[in-house]
């Protein structure tokens, strides 16, 4: 229960964290978006109202100058009261030392004690131009400026100062600002539920997953997972499966390794156990009985001690323990020290040997090649009937050595072919207690260590044939 609580809060945790990622992402980026598009739009507003402005002032500045060449003040009175607004637009014209010729807000102006204080205004009349954000004349308000001073023939007339107020604008984009964020926020909102799906569509299947795996590691091999996301999931997926099926073989190898292991050393064992109890019981008063008897427990002794040592060998081997001589060997040589070596057996069991192998030189363990060698030609030793011939031959094909050893016996069934270098696999239970059945299993592991591969071939009564490949020794340049 604790367990299953523990990961139910890891799970939530995955959940909580894509949520929190995806929406925290989703509310990065349409925030940004949203003040960039309302930046975007505040300047280019600002832009084109100051555009707006300057071709104002640009048009009523040299109507302005007409009337101050002329001295005509009539004419500035009416050319403020035709463009300027007492509340949007207010538009005053100075003469050159300050003073106040014609405003469209008469009422606000009389009481300005000093005009050099009004923003642009200093400029203006010291013949600069000027323009700005600036708040109103006695008022709080923002308001958009220019003061631009009236010249004709490079002579200082005086200065035309125009403002529009901003309150306008201002409200518009107060409104254009609370509706940009009611829709991020329900942008927000929508992509949270859409985010709760997606992070749920993730976390499910590794929620899954994780039971499987789990569920693999208290020893269910062999169940199937199945998640259907068309992305690298399920890959994965297809990756535990298959680890999940070679777990489920290795795992029944491993029993019925087991299972062979524990008969092959019961039946030694029981039969030393056997004949001890019989010459307790009185066969040692019979020498020829007691001999016989002793000869069977040495039998059993030294079948046990061949099985040990096979079994430690096969271990080392598939643990890849075993650590490998690199020397240059001639396969001549190497051919005739396993032929020399069996040699007395074929010769008492009446099978003969031929043997047609080129000059050709490999590198690797001398004693293990020499051990799988024995190991094939022992099992085609077994295989052969009295007055048979066994051929051994090599040849080299491309940048590889083959080896093969064909006898003349019955040959192998089909049945049996695939699985003659499995461990204590035999095709004759008649001779289940002439061998550890490890001996072909043993020469496979060695052949593989050393980057080559081993074959079986058979035609029914006519023979087995074994082929071993090994690499070439590569010429010095």
């Amino acid at each position: 229960m604790i367990d299953r609580l523990s990961r139910r809060i890891k799970l939530n945790s995955i959940h909580a964290k894509l949520l929190t990622t995806y929406v925290l992402l989703t509310g990065l980026g349409t925030t940004l978006m949203a003040g960039y598009i309302l930046w975007s739009f505040h300047v280019y507003f600002m832009q084109t109202r100051q555009a707006d402005l300057d071709n104002w002032t640009t048009a009523l500045s040299e109507s302005a100058a007409d009337s101050l060449e002329a001295q005509n003040f009539q004419r500035l009175e009416l050319l403020v009261q035709r463009y300027g607004a007492a509340q949007t637009v207010t538009l005053r014209i100075f003469n050159q030392k300050g003073r106040i010729l014609a405003t469209s807000n008469p009422k606000l102006d009389q009481q300005v004690t000093d005009w050099y204080k009004v923003p642009g205004m200093s400029e203006a009349l010291q013949n600069r131009f000027a323009r700005g954000v600036a708040k109103g004349v006695l008022s709080n308000e923002d308001r958009l400026y220019i003061a631009k001073p009236i010249v004709r023939n490079g002579k200082l007339l005086g200065v035309l100062r125009i403002s529009i107020t901003l309150e306008q604008f201002q409200l518009q984009f107060a409104k254009v600002i609370w509706s940009v964020l009611g829709t991020l926020v329900l942008t927000i909102l929508l992509c949270t539920l859409i985010s709760t799906r997606l992070a749920r569509g993730l976390s499910k299947p590794i929620e899954t997953m994780q039971t499987f795996a789990m569920r693999l590691g208290s020893g269910h091999f062999g169940d199937k997972l199945i998640i259907h996301q068309n992305n690298e999931l399920d890959q994965l997926a297809a990756e535990l499966n298959r680890m999940s099926q070679r777990l489920a073989l290795l795992d029944q190898e491993r029993r019925a390794f087991l299972a062979n292991v524990s008969h092959e050393l019961r039946t030694p064992i029981s039969n030393v156990q056997v004949t001890i109890d019989a010459l307790k019981s009185g066969a040692y008063e019979e020498p020829q009985l007691r001999d016989r008897f002793l000869q069977t427990i040495e039998n059993e002794i030294k079948r046990l001690s061949r099985l040990i040592h096979d079994l430690l060998d096969l271990g080392r081997l598939e643990a890849g323990v075993t650590q490998l001589e690199q020397q240059t060997i001639s396969l001549p040589g190497l051919i005739n020290r396993a032929v020399s070596t069996m040699e007395p057996r074929m010769q008492a069991l009446g099978i003969s040997v031929r043997v047609k192998v080129i000059d050709l030189q490999i590198q690797g363990d001398p004693e293990r090649l020499l051990q799988a060698i024995l190991n094939v030609l022992d099992n085609a030793i077994k295989h052969s009937a009295s007055d048979s011939q066994v051929f051994i031959s090599a040849y080299n094909q491309g940048k590889q050595v083959v080896v093969k050893i064909q006898d003349q016996g019955r040959g192998i069934s089909e049945g049996d072919l695939p699985r003659i270098f499995e461990q204590f696999y035999t095709t004759d239970p008649s001779r289940k207690g002439s061998g550890s059945g490890l001996g072909l299993a043993i020469a496979k592991r060695i052949i593989e260590a050393h980057q080559g591969s081993i074959t079986a071939s058979s035609v029914a009564n006519e023979g087995a044939t074994f082929m071993i490949c090994l690499p070439l020794k590569a010429r010095a340049e």
